[in-house]
């Protein structure tokens, strides 16, 4: 399912821990019997035209499949071949759209999962149907492929999916081999699939006792939730038994990561990459100088990093800081948002993007494409699902009313901006936008939102709040995303050097990196350094480092945008609206930012020291 992967909903993992919890009693009462507040009738008028719908794209896949062998017969038939297959993609894509959200509404519902089940499955059926084209294309060869391009206007939408095949074929394997390495998948996914087995019910979690008498389950979730504790014996309390309860897994944990790095590069081998980081690349074909060039400049900027733990070691009074140190926010803000003030405060902060952007802004905020609120059996998290093209974008949010949830808020709405803006610009064929690009947006939504509270901050504390969340947001979404990124190298370059691979191993180089990326004046427990088991996305492959990425171009556009021209605004738009019409690394380029390069990098590392120059302003 080529064109629905590439539109799935993105999803702010930063956020995934906190979202469920809404604060307040009246929130509370609110949200206790609240139904969905989105209008799933844009989609369906009800489940039997949804049920009809799947029955129709479902008796049309074999009509896929009718022209394998008879792409040789000219440029016509592959252009019917192809709009056949864009045409039911695109049914294809609504369907699974109306079957996540009505699933999403009620976990409990299982009616709604198994029509989740039956949009997968026909998903899987769709791609089987197509599986043959790759191949047929390859076998054709460039020039034959060109040609077509060259004599049929109406393949010009298709044009980059076209080319993004032939790009490839000295890593596509023949068609028993292609075969053989999807089979491949389903074992290849274990390490990952055992990681989780052993994260969410085998390993035993312990329950202590803080210092206002509450006993804290200390599973994945209960860290998150308690490692924030304002009491500092508390927080060490938390770090030292959460930890050592994944220590004691040391082993099997370091085991299904080696297991893992040796998938990627069994696979890398397979298609004649040299490492399993090019393998890795290719396919969205950003060059490896991206990723090197995060972990170097990242590694220049750790004056940046450390200086800002010294201001949290005098904000907090301490005389020497920890890791347990990291996660209390450096000042409480008793404020509380409601809903019509997240959208009014997110129109405020976007209004450097220009009046056509907060007016369609505007517009679609009001209407119902939006379930806000957490409530019992509903699916925890945000997200924004853009995948119905011909329709718009939904978002699934579990809104708290503190300023966690006004920055979610804007945060899906920059993802949903996104899809508006690239939907009206592409066709369906291109509209659907890479990894690359998929959180600049959101990200860039939040970061104008934070200056701009800045900006309205009535108190010195209300002030340093917010600067505390842009300074937390340049360290855990730039620097420790870059620290991940670099401990992935580190793990698949000790492998590919024939380097025995073990947990204990795995401990060390993540020790080393937290002391490196901390600082000197930082005390590091050595037990904290198998923090790498608790990291689920080193089982996605080199996945992780695009959150650094991200974080570094929308910083760079925010910047633009703030202090720059209506060029600059343009070139930021123009991202947004080229979609999936180029790789993601090609379109920043164009709008005149190379991630390949040192600049914006050195951009972020600035704005973050910009940041700490206000606060400990404010502090002397």
């Amino acid at each position: 399912m080529t064109d629905l992967s590439r539109r799935e909903a993105m999803i702010s993992a930063a956020m995934l821990s906190t979202l469920a919890m809404a604060s307040g009693a009246a929130l509370a009462a609110d949200t206790a019997t609240a139904a969905a507040a989105w209008d799933l009738t844009d989609l369906y008028p009800n489940d039997a035209a949804w049920e009809a719908e799947r029955a129709a794209v479902a008796a049309r896949l074999p009509e896929i499949a009718a022209f394998k062998g008879k792409l040789g017969q000219g440029a016509a038939t592959l252009r019917q071949v192809l709009q056949l297959q864009s045409d039911l993609g695109l049914k294809l894509a609504r369907l699974y759209v109306y079957a996540g959200l009505k699933g999403d509404e009620d976990l409990r519902n299982a009616p709604n999962q198994e029509r989740r089940q039956k949009a997968t499955d026909l998903g899987t059926a769709y791609g089987e149907a197509g599986s043959w084209m790759s191949p047929e294309l390859l076998a054709l060869g460039a020039a034959k492929v060109d040609s077509y391009i060259a004599s049929d206007p109406g393949l010009a939408k298709f044009r980059f999916q076209l080319e993004d095949v032939v790009r490839q074929a000295p890593h596509t394997l023949s068609p028993e081999g292609e075969q053989i390495l999807a089979a491949s998948q389903t074992p290849l996914s274990g390490p990952g699939d055992i990681r989780v087995q052993l994260v969410s019910s085998d390993i035993p979690r312990p329950t202590v006792t803080l210092s206002d008498g509450t006993k804290a389950v200390l599973d994945d979730q209960g860290y998150t939730l308690h490692r924030t504790a304002p009491n500092r014996a508390d927080r060490k309390l938390v770090f030292d038994q959460f930890w050592a309860s994944y220590k004691a897994f040391e082993n099997s944990l370091g085991s299904a990561l080696a297991s893992q790095t040796k998938g990627e590069m069994f696979q890398a081998k397979a298609r004649k990459y040299g490492t399993a980081l090019e393998a890795a690349l290719s396919a969205p074909n950003i060059p490896e100088g991206v990723y090197r060039s995060l972990v170097a400049q990242a590694n220049e900027g750790l004056p940046v990093l450390h200086r800002y733990f010294e201001l949290r070691r005098r904000m907090l009074g301490l005389d020497q800081i920890a890791y347990y140190d990291i996660y209390p926010p450096l000042v409480k803000l008793d404020r509380t948002f409601s809903l019509d003030e997240m959208r009014s405060l997110t129109i405020a902060a976007i209004k450097p993007l220009g009046p056509d952007y907060v007016k369609q802004f505007a517009d679609a905020s009001a209407r119902k494409w939006m379930d806000p609120r957490p409530r019992q059996g509903k699916q925890s998290g945000a997200y924004m699902n853009g995948s119905a093209y011909d329709v718009h974008p939904f978002l699934l949010l579990n809104l708290s009313d503190k300023y966690d949830g006004l920055t979610t808020y804007a945060h899906e709405w920059g993802h949903a901006m996104h899809t508006l803006l690239a939907n009206k610009a592409q066709p369906f064929e291109t509209a659907g936008y890479p990894t690359f690009t998929a959180e600049i947006a959101s990200t860039c939504h939040e970061l104008l939102l934070a200056n701009y509270m800045v900006g309205q901050a009535k108190t010195k504390d209300e002030k340093l709040f917010y600067l505390g969340q842009l300074m937390e947001n340049y360290r855990g979404t730039f620097y420790r995303q870059a620290m991940f990124a670099e401990f992935q190298l580190q793990v698949h370059d000790l492998a590919e050097k024939g380097d025995g691979l073990s947990g204990q191993k795995m401990t060390e180089v993540n020790l080393e990196l937290l002391k490196r990326y901390h600082g000197p004046k930082f005390a590091m427990d050595p037990a904290y350094g198998i923090e790498w088991a608790y990291i689920q996305h080193y089982f996605y492959g080199f996945y992780v480092f695009q959150y650094a990425t991200s974080i570094t171009a929308a910083n760079y556009f925010a910047d633009k945008l703030m202090h720059g021209t209506p060029k600059d605004r343009e070139n930021y738009l123009s991202v947004l609206r080229a979609g999936g019409s180029d790789y993601g690394y090609n379109i920043l380029k164009k709008a005149g930012l190379d991630m390949a390069t040192a600049t914006p990098y050195q951009t972020i590392i600035r704005s973050f020291s910009y940041v700490l120059d206000q606060a400990e302003k404010l502090l002397a």
